[in-house]
C-alpha cells in the first residue's frame, strides 16, 4: 500500500473528521514512521482545516514527529526512580555501543535514543519505550541484545516476549481491588435505582475525585446532568481521564489491565446519571500496549448488551470509545484533555465555563479519574451507608497508591483513607527513610518527622504517587530532576510557567555546577511565590513544590553546593573558550578570559 493509499485509509476510517485529528495522526505516524510535510498538507485538505492548525497538534505532542526519528525510536524514562535504578548509565552505554548521542539520529536512519518523562512503570524499572512499546526491567545484558536486534534490524514484534510483560504487582487489596463484581452487577444495580436515586447514593456516599482535587463526584455529575447542551449536536460527555502523568503514579495502569470492566461500568454508570450516550476514555500514549486489550473488553461488553442500545433490557443506551494520547503531561489537566480529545494542542482552557456546561464540543461533560469512576460501582452495589463504613469522616472509601523508591516491595497497595505514611512505609519494606514525595512533584514532599501524617483529603490529598527515599539519596538531586520534568511538560500558553520552570531549571543546574550562591537560593523562592499566583494552570501553579519543600526541609543539601557568597554568573566563559584553545593550540594566559579580568582589575 503507498502513503497515499494509508493516509486515505485512516481519514476515511475516521470520517474525515478533523476532531480525532489525534487518532489520525497516530495511526498514519504508526504506519509511515513519521509526519512529513505532505502528509499533514493533505490531511488538512481532507478534514477542512489550515495546514498550520494540523502542523499545530502534531508540533504540540512530544510522541509526534514531524522529522524522521529512526525506524527503531528507543526513550528510556528518565523519572527520579528510574534514575535510582541506574537508567542514566544503561542509556549511556546504548549509545556508546551504538557510536549515537542522546536526542540524534544515527546516520543511517535506523535508531535514536532520547529520554522521555515518566513511563508509568516506577515499580519494575529502568523502563523504555522502544516504537512506543513498553519493555520494562531494563539491565547491562538486555541492552547489549537489544542492541544486536536493532543492528539485525528484527521487527518489535519480533522481540522477547518476556522484555515486555508489567507486572501488576498489587501487594495490598482493599474494597476496590478485592470487589468480586461481576460485570454487569453494578450496573444493573444503578439501573434498577434510576438516575435520581443514583445520584443521591453518589452524594449520599460523599465521593470525591481520586485524581488530586478531591471535588465531589455528586456534586460534578449533578451539574453536568442539569446542565443543557447546545445546538444541533447537544448531548452530555463522560470522559474518563486515564493520562496519569504525574511521575510515580502507576495505579491508573493496573486498573486498566486487571479491572478494565469496572471502569466502563462506572463510565456507564456516570453516562445514566448525567444522561450521556456516549463516554471517552482518554488513554495516555505511554500506554499504548493496552489499546487493543482495551479494545477487546469493549467488545465483550457490546456482545454481553452491557454497552450499545437497550443495555440490560432497559431503554438505556451508552457507549465508549477510546482516545490515545500523545506524550504530554498537561493533558492530566481535565479541559487540556479535552482540547486534546477535540484535535487541538492540549492546552488549559480559560474558565469559567466549565467542564460541566462547555467540555466536550462545547457540551456538557463529565470528566472523572479511572478510580473515581470503579468506586462509583461499589457505590453502585453496595450502597451509601455501606461505602461510608470505610476511610474517615471527610474522606469515604479507600485510596489506591503507586509505591516506588527504596523499598523492597515496590507496587500497588489500597488502603481506607486514613492511612498513616509510617505504615506504608512499614508495609512496602522501606529502609531507612529520610523522605518521602506524595502525589508526584506537584505534590508533597515529607521529612522523616511527618511521618506520622494520614493519608486523607484532611491531611494529605493525593492523586496516587508515593515514592520513597533512604537516607544515602540527594534531595537536591531529587528536587533538580523534578524542575527538569516542569520545564520540559510545560504547556508555553502563559508566561509565569512557560518563563518560570526554564528559570527554575537553569539556576538548579547552576547550583549544581557549584556556580550558586545565597542569591540564587533567594531567586527560587521568589519564582515560587510568582508561579504560585500567576500561572494559568496547575502545572505552574505547583511547579515549584519540590523545590520550596526540599529547601525548607533539607536544606543543607543545597548549602553544600554554595561556593560563594556573592552572586556568580551561571555561564563560565573561560570554560567555554576550552575547545578554542584546544583547536588552535593556545594554553598561554592571554588565551584565558580570566587573565584579562585580572589585569584590568590590577590596570
Amino acid at each position: 500500500m503507498s502513503d497515499i493509499d494509508v493516509i486515505a485509509a485512516v481519514l476515511d476510517r475516521h470520517h474525515h473528521d478533523g476532531t480525532r485529528l489525534m487518532q489520525i495522526l497516530r495511526e498514519i505516524q504508526e504506519q509511515l514512521g513519521w509526519l512529513a510535510p505532505e502528509t499533514l498538507t493533505s490531511v488538512a485538505a481532507t478534514v477542512g482545516w489550515p495546514r498550520a492548525r494540523v502542523e499545530g497538534t502534531a508540533d504540540f505532542y512530544s510522541f509526534f514527529h514531524t522529522r524522521p526519528m529512526g525506524r527503531y525510536r528507543v526513550l528510556w524514562s528518565d523519572n527520579i526512580t528510574d534514575r535510582m535504578l541506574g537508567n542514566t548509565d544503561l542509556m549511556d552505554a546504548m549509545c556508546k555501543k551504538l557510536w549515537l548521542e542522546p536526542g540524534r539520529v544515527s546516520e543511517d536512519g535506523l535508531v535514536s535514543v532520547d529520554t522521555t518523562s515518566c513511563t508509568g512503570m516506577c515499580d519494575q524499572g529502568p523502563a523504555l519505550l522502544v516504537n512506543y512499546r513498553a519493555i520494562t526491567r531494563m539491565t547491562p545484558s538486555r541492552v547489549d541484545d537489544m542492541i544486536e536486534l536493532i543492528r539485525k534490524e528484527a521487527p518489535v514484534a519480533e522481540w522477547p516476549a518476556a522484555w515486555f510483560a508489567v507486572e501488576d504487582n498489587i501487594r495490598r487489596k482493599g474494597i476496590l481491588l478485592d470487589h468480586g463484581l461481576v460485570p454487569g452487577q453494578a450496573l444493573a444495580a444503578a439501573l434498577e435505582r434510576g438516575p435520581e436515586k443514583m445520584l443521591a447514593e453518589i452524594k449520599d456516599a460523599k465521593l470525591r475525585g481520586r485524581g488530586g482535587a478531591g471535588f465531589g463526584t455528586g456534586l460534578k455529575w449533578e451539574a453536568c446532568r442539569n446542565a443543557a447542551g447546545h445546538g444541533a449536536g447537544a448531548a452530555h460527555y463522560v470522559v474518563c481521564n486515564a493520562d496519569e502523568g504525574e511521575p510515580g503514579t502507576f495505579k491508573d495502569r493496573v486498573l486498566l489491565t486487571s479491572h478494565a470492566d469496572l471502569v466502563f461500568e462506572g463510565m456507564s454508570i456516570a453516562g445514566l446519571v448525567v444522561g450521556a450516550k456516549k463516554g471517552l476514555l482518554y488513554l495516555r500514549g505511554e500506554y499504548r500496549y493496552l489499546l487493543e486489550p482495551l479494545e477487546s473488553a469493549l467488545a465483550a461488553r457490546r456482545e454481553a448488551k452491557l454497552l450499545g442500545s437497550n443495555i440490560l433490557g432497559t431503554p438505556f443506551e451508552f457507549d465508549i470509545e477510546i482516545h490515545l494520547g500523545a506524550g504530554a503531561y498537561i493533558c492530566g489537566e481535565e479541559s487540556a484533555l479535552i482540547e486534546s480529545l477535540e484535535g487541538k494542542p492540549g492546552r488549559p482552557r480559560i474558565r469559567p465555563p466549565f467542564p460541566v456546561t462547555h467540555g466536550y464540543l462545547d457540551q456538557p461533560t463529565t470528566v472523572n479519574n479511572v478510580e473515581t469512576l470503579a468506586a462509583a460501582c461499589l457505590i453502585a452495589t453496595h450502597g451509601s451507608a455501606w461505602y461510608l463504613r470505610h476511610g474517615t469522616e471527610k474522606s469515604s472509601g479507600s485510596k489506591i497508591l503507586s509505591v516506588s523508591g527504596d523499598c523492597e516491595r515496590p507496587g500497588i497497595y489500597e488502603y481506607p483513607y486514613g492511612v498513616t505514611v509510617r505504615q506504608v512505609l512499614d508495609d512496602c519494606g522501606a529502609w531507612n527513610p529520610q523522605a518521602v514525595q506524595v502525589s508526584g512533584p506537584s505534590g508533597i514532599c515529607l521529612a522523616e518527622a511527618e511521618f506520622g501524617r494520614r493519608i486523607a483529603f484532611e491531611d494529605i490529598p493525593t492523586a496516587g504517587a508515593f515514592m520513597a527515599f533512604d537516607e544515602t539519596r540527594d534531595m537536591f538531586e531529587v528536587a533538580r530532576n523534578f524542575a527538569h520534568f516542569f520545564a520540559h511538560e510545560s504547556c508555553g500558553f502563559c508566561t509565569p510557567c512557560r518563563v518560570g520552570t526554564t528559570l527554575v531549571r537553569n539556576l538548579m543546574d547552576k547550583i549544581a555546577r557549584n556556580h550558586g550562591s545565597p542569591y540564587d537560593i533567594n531567586e527560587l523562592f521568589k519564582l515560587h511565590r510568582l508561579m504560585q499566583g500567576a500561572s494559568h494552570c496547575g502545572l505552574g501553579n505547583s511547579a515549584c513544590n519540590p523545590m520550596f519543600d526540599t529547601l525548607n526541609k533539607f536544606r543543607p543539601a543545597y548549602e553544600r553546593r554554595l561556593m560563594s557568597l556573592n552572586y556568580e554568573p551561571a555561564f563560565d566563559l573561560d570554560a567555554a573558550l576550552s575547545q578554542a584553545r584546544q583547536m588552535t593550540g593556545r594554553d598561554d594566559d592571554a588565551a584565558h578570559f580570566s587573565a584579562h579580568l585580572q589585569k584590568e582589575a590590577e590596570a
